[in-house]
């Protein structure tokens, strides 16, 4: 096969990427190849021109539809095509949610744990304007400064006129911000020269709340006109309760720095999630779909199974959502984070709920030898069989270190949240060998459109187990 090639293909399954694949014919008939192609369906026929050649896989694109896959939308959910953000654009939701289930069951299979039960995924049925949060870099146009997202595996911005993913007040405050860099010649930042102020536009909505909060991420410690742009977007936009300007002078794809100031009103915004109201700051994660979150939290709620005497150790528990929508079933909660911002906002959100069985230490997990240290100094040691253990990794997943320290010390419970099915079946997998059996995983559609599914599992002592 040679680049720029035309082949006829029938695809056969679609990836997280939203890639769909095929197999190539050898001269013999033969299955040959494998070969993605961009925005292909399964079920789909097509001509496809080769784009790439690497040694095991071909990459291609969409040269002629001849016959489209039921499966197959007839127009696509965003028309801003080329961000790699709705992978699954051109997929019947039913289709992607059916994808989204063999991706886990997948990742299970490839760790060598094919027995385990895989759900169906749950979802609220919410596809579009479901994302509380953007974080938009800019670039200097033709005529003026734009802004959107990423392209797949590059630096280029792709703008766009609406996503469907994100509140259009998103979108109408970015313009404003453009607006004004363009009328007082304020330059992006462009990271080939280093040279240039605005780097990138970060938006958070409270949901529940209506609350906005800007931040502007700049290559400097000031931004001209300060004050003059924050009467002319707080004229505009009644929502917005604070504005921030954070600092990232570094040479790094890294967007958020470690320096904050507020331009305008308050720091941090507020949500209500599970019955319950967070203060959420700029640099805290907080899950961008609230609706889903808090189905996967009733999930996760369930598979504790608390009964008011358990402690619960909510481990990466940052700004301590997860934990204190436990709270009211444990008899007390114990939560650790390694970002010292939020284990402040989890200790402000205890006592903005009225919860006194809820405490936060800062602590590293990769340092699972000290991780418990502070906590259990404060509290007492934690007895294996009265503690629920919940994990909520970033994508990377957990560390074997953590595994074999929360192993060794015998806790007989453990429920796992992630946002990586690969990363999920690792540890579980690990998990297994220290004599944890694994539960039903429940895959949960927290990002529809796109390529990444949340799941949740219950990992208990074989001994234990029921």
């Amino acid at each position: 096969m040679q680049k720029n090639e035309i082949i006829r293909l029938r695809i056969e399954e679609l990836n997280h990427l939203g890639n769909g694949l095929a197999h190539a014919c050898n001269a013999d008939g033969s299955r040959g190849i494998a070969v993605f192609v961009q925005n292909a369906v399964p079920g789909d026929l097509l001509d496809a021109r080769v784009i790439k050649v690497n040694k095991n896989y071909l990459v291609a694109r969409i040269e002629r539809l001849l016959e489209p896959s039921p499966m197959r939308i007839e127009e696509s959910f965003c028309a801003a095509s080329g961000c790699g953000g709705c992978v699954y654009r051109h997929l019947r939701y039913e289709s992607e949610l059916q994808s989204k289930r063999e991706q886990v069951k997948n990742a299970f299979r490839r760790a060598g744990l094919s027995q385990v039960d895989v759900e169906e995924v749950r979802h609220t049925g919410q596809t579009d304007r479901y994302r509380n949060k953007a974080q938009y870099p800019v670039g200097n146009g033709k005529e003026g400064m734009v802004f959107g997202f990423y392209a797949s595996s590059s630096h280029r911005i792709v703008s766009f006129s609406d996503c469907r993913l994100q509140p259009p007040l998103f979108q109408d405050i970015a313009r404003e911000v453009c607006a004004f860099c363009d009328a007082k010649g304020i330059r992006a930042y462009e990271e080939e020269s280093g040279r240039g102020l605005l780097r990138h536009i970060y938006l958070r909505e409270g949901r529940a709340t209506g609350e906005i909060m800007l931040c502007l991420v700049v290559n400097g410690e000031r931004l001209p006109h300060e004050e003059e742009l924050v009467a002319r977007l707080t004229s505009h936009f009644a929502q917005i309760r604070g504005i921030l300007l954070n600092t990232n002078t570094a040479n790094t794809n890294v967007v958020l720095g470690k320096k904050y100031r507020t331009l305008f009103g308050a720091e941090k915004i507020e949500d209500e999630l599970c019955g319950l109201r967070f203060a959420i700051s700029a640099g805290s994660f907080y899950q961008v779909n609230h609706d889903a979150c808090e189905l996967l939290y009733g999930l996760a709620r369930e598979r504790a199974g608390l009964s008011g005497k358990e402690t619960l150790l909510d481990l990466y528990c940052g700004i301590g959502t997860i934990g204190l929508s436990m709270a009211r079933d444990a008899r007390e909660v114990i939560g650790v984070e390694i970002v010292e911002e939020a284990v402040r906002c989890a200790s402000e959100n205890a006592k903005r709920n009225g919860i006194e069985n809820a405490h936060f230490y800062c602590g590293d997990a990769s340092d699972a030898r000290r991780l418990l240290t502070a906590a259990e100094e404060a509290h007492g040691a934690l007895e294996p069989s009265d503690t629920v253990v919940i994990l909520d990794p970033p994508r990377k997943g957990s560390t074997p270190e953590l595994i074999t320290y929360l192993s060794e010390r015998n806790f007989e419970q453990v429920v796992y949240i992630s946002c990586n099915p690969e990363t999920l079946a690792r540890d579980c997998a690990i998990f297994k060998e220290y004599g944890y059996d694994i539960g039903t995983v429940t895959p949960v559609d927290l990002f529809p459109r796109t390529g990444h599914v949340e799941s949740v599992v219950c990992l208990t002592r074989s001994d234990k187990a029921t």
